[in-house]
């Protein structure tokens, strides 16, 4: 099945937030060799952290659940802007982040990201079952 839409995008990360974050970032390394890529905050006890593999660990001590609380997808798009003015006709929000910050009716968050070029077509070209 080919993807022949003029605009396309791949999920570059999911959000979570979790309570112990620093836990979270030794079972993600150390289980699944998910090691950061980029920290927001003292490494020592960050209040972000991307991995390489798509997470994306937000600190909120407060947290009492029994799993990670769903936060964003981060879509890496070709087009932002014409994803922002498509995404118009479905009646979206934004958040004070930005245009590219979208809320959809359910209340699901979007975070659409600029790619450099050919990242996109190079994502898509990879057959995870292969």
């Amino acid at each position: 099945m080919e993807n022949s839409h003029p605009n396309k995008a791949y999920l570059e990360h999911v959000a979570f937030k979790v309570k112990d974050i620093r836990w979270h970032i030794r079972f993600f390394r150390d289980v699944l060799g998910m090691t950061l890529r980029e920290v927001d905050g003292d490494p020592a006890s960050p209040r972000q952290a991307w991995t390489f593999g798509g997470l994306q660990l937000m600190a909120d001590p407060e947290f009492e659940g029994p799993e990670g609380r769903f936060a964003h997808l981060g879509v890496m798009c070709e087009d932002v802007d014409a994803a922002i003015a498509a995404a118009q006709s479905f009646g979206v929000l934004h958040l004070d982040k930005g245009p590219n910050w979208l809320v959809l009716h359910d209340g699901l968050i979007v975070e659409l990201i600029a790619a450099s070029p050919g990242t996109v077509a190079a994502v898509l070209a990879v057959n995870p079952r292969a």
